[in-house]
């Protein structure tokens, strides 16, 4: 992480800049830190480090417990109310008309919770059948693309607990055996973007990539929804590429930057 000392920036934009860096890098943490490690972190003196604690423990932002922090009630008030307010349909409705006017097929919105993926919005295709996905609807984990892309980005935990339930067999091609899917998971963690041709649905496939925000966790997913004629089993890269622009669109005005060089 870069230094933020230096005779370039004012003092007044050092400080909040400090502060930020110290809110973030608590707020990653699973637990207590202490001054030692934030000053290493974040590349600076602990007499400095305590100087931006004290006004941050002040302002209720952060609270202590012996010479340890963690986020205080002011902060996650905050949080709360920024999220309450964050509507990803609204952040992403430009992308998925884009994308349905260059392809042609149904655009699928959706957002990565604890108990499964939601559909928030569906963008119909244009032809003259339509398959499309409920809005509100929850979407299987082990068989549905937007489902297999929240379980590759999870915790091991959380991925380790829906391998080992019961994976309903909606259909022939649902995979169903926990090591396969496992597998299916690292290919999918490690190429960015998933299919689940006929998994949950015969003659239907999707093509879904992860929409990510600032910090770097998974909220969302855009897909492409049709028919296994229009969406094969091993998409053309093409196809590939254009759904992956979008999601990486959607994600970069949430804050995030991803580098796909060395793809």
């Amino acid at each position: 992480m870069p230094r933020i000392d230096g005779p370039q920036r004012g003092e007044g934009l050092q400080a909040v800049a400090m502060a930020l860096l110290i809110l973030e890098h608590l707020a990653r943490q699973r637990g207590d830190v202490g001054v030692t490690e934030l000053a290493r972190a974040l590349e600076t003196t602990k007499s400095r480090i305590h100087r931006h604690l004290r006004t941050l423990l002040e302002a209720g932002y952060i609270v202590q417990a012996q010479e340890r922090y963690r986020i205080g009630h002011r902060l996650v008030t905050l949080g709360r109310a920024v999220s309450e307010n964050f509507d990803l349909a609204t952040v992403a409705r430009e992308e998925m008309r884009a994308l349905r006017d260059r392809v042609g097929q149904t655009v699928v919105l959706s957002r990565a919770e604890p108990a499964g993926v939601v559909v928030l919005a569906t963008l119909p295709g244009q032809d003259m059948i339509e398959i499309s996905a409920k809005s509100g609807a929850m979407m299987a984990l082990h068989c549905t693309a937007q489902g297999k892309l929240m379980l590759a980005h999870a915790e091991a935990a959380l991925r380790e607990r829906v391998l080992l339930s019961r994976l309903d067999m909606r259909t022939p091609h649902t995979i169903t055996d926990p090591e396969r899917l496992r597998q299916d998971l690292e290919v999918i963690r490690a190429q960015g973007w998933a299919t689940a041709a006929e998994e949950s649905l015969v003659g239907v496939n999707a093509l879904a990539a992860p929409i990510f925000e600032g910090g770097g966790g998974m909220v969302g997913a855009i897909a492409l929804l049709g028919s296994i004629q229009f969406i094969p089993r091993q998409p053309a890269a093409a196809l590939i590429d254009q759904v992956r622009d979008a999601a990486e669109r959607i994600s970069a005005r949430l804050g995030r930057v991803l580098d796909r060089r060395a793809d």
